[in-house]
């Protein structure tokens, strides 16, 4: 079967990775070859190909014609330039107009919540959502992102914007944020519309500038490491640490915006900043603006379990701004596998152009 296929360069995939940030093999240094690799493993070349390939697409090696593949990642260089080349970007192509979601599962699956749920649609959501919908996100973020998660932690609200309000309210008006530059335009304007003072750190091939990264007078960083918009450019592996290292300072926290991470062309998930850190600093955020539809308005994110608190104490009396309604037609997408078919639908069909 394929999924066995998949399970066995995957591990292999997991096994370098590990390796490579362990610092078995160091930056510069050539894995072995395809044939090599395939015999050591006992497996097929076409399989030690695909891990590699998962490598390359997550920045730890880059693959030189006629020479080989070499490992690009650093860890532990400080903030410095994270490759000696420009790490090759797969920019994802916009979603076009046959590829949204189904209308005829979604208006099936809205008329089944409204017979199954009755008169419970119309019932008030709690603060952070319907505790059904953010059990839900939380059981598909495991097994999709590997981010474990409580259903405390996860905050539902009408789409990222609401949300970046929220954060402000988290962290008070007397924040700095750094943002990238460019970034999309609505982050800084509901900042400073909030009159949070923002500050623009350039983005270079593989993420933000790291000399500008060093001396920002930044506590709350907010990114898109996936593929940022409108520059696409996608942070590279070794980035990704430099960014989990800034954020080690004492109070300093990273906003992971993920959106459109879905549809990668990668055949596993996108490594994500908040499992690659310890220490619990990281707000996890995505919609379902694109993989669903933009006219539903729902987004969610995760909260540090350290800002739990915070968040009931300073933003519980908010209400939430997404209908019940909305919220168990998605709960029940996800529930019953028509949202991931979708997504991987779109994503085999990507592969193949």
């Amino acid at each position: 079967m394929e999924s066995k296929k998949e399970a066995r360069y995957i591990q292999i995939y997991q096994h370098l990775k590990e390796g490579i940030i362990r610092g078995d093999f160091p930056c510069g240094t050539k894995l072995p070859s395809r044939n090599n690799m395939a015999e050591e493993m006992q497996v097929s070349v076409i399989t030690i190909k695909h891990a590699y390939e998962l490598l390359c697409d997550e920045g730890y090696v880059e693959a030189k014609e006629r020479s080989g593949y070499y490992v690009i990642f650093r860890k532990d260089d400080g903030f410095i330039a994270t490759a000696a080349t420009p790490h090759l970007l797969k920019i994802v192509p916009q979603i076009q107009a046959d590829e949204t979601f189904p209308l005829g599962i979604l208006t099936r699956t809205m008329r089944r919540v409204m017979n199954d749920y009755g008169e419970f649609i119309l019932q008030k959501s709690p603060n952070k959502g319907c505790l059904e919908f953010r059990e839900t996100i939380c059981r598909y973020l495991s097994r999709n992102r590997g981010i474990h998660a409580t259903p405390e932690q996860i905050v539902i609200g009408s789409g990222s914007e609401y949300l970046y309000h929220l954060i402000v309210g988290i962290f008070g008006k007397d924040t700095v944020i750094a943002l990238e530059s460019p970034s999309y335009p609505r982050i800084q304007q509901v900042y400073e519309m909030a009159t949070v003072e923002c500050e623009m750190l350039p983005l270079a091939h593989d993420g933000i500038d790291s000399q500008s990264l060093k001396i920002s007078r930044a506590s709350v960083l907010h990114i898109s490491p996936y593929r940022s918009f409108p520059s696409g450019i996608t942070a590279s592996a070794s980035k990704k640490y430099e960014y989990v290292r800034w954020a080690e300072r004492p109070n300093h926290y990273i906003i992971e915006d993920d959106f459109e991470s879905e549809f990668s062309l990668s055949r596993k998930p996108e490594e994500t900043i908040y499992t690659l850190t310890s220490q619990d600093n990281v707000i996890y955020m995505n919609s379902f603006s694109k993989s669903i539809s933009p006219s539903l308005r729902v987004a969610y994110m995760v909260l540090p379990k350290k800002l739990v608190e915070v968040y009931d104490k300073k933003m519980g009396f908010y209400a939430c701004t997404v209908p019940t309604f909305e919220q168990l037609v998605i709960h029940e997408l996800i529930q019953n596998g028509d949202f991931e078919r979708h997504l991987n639908r779109i994503r085999r069909k990507k592969r193949k152009e």
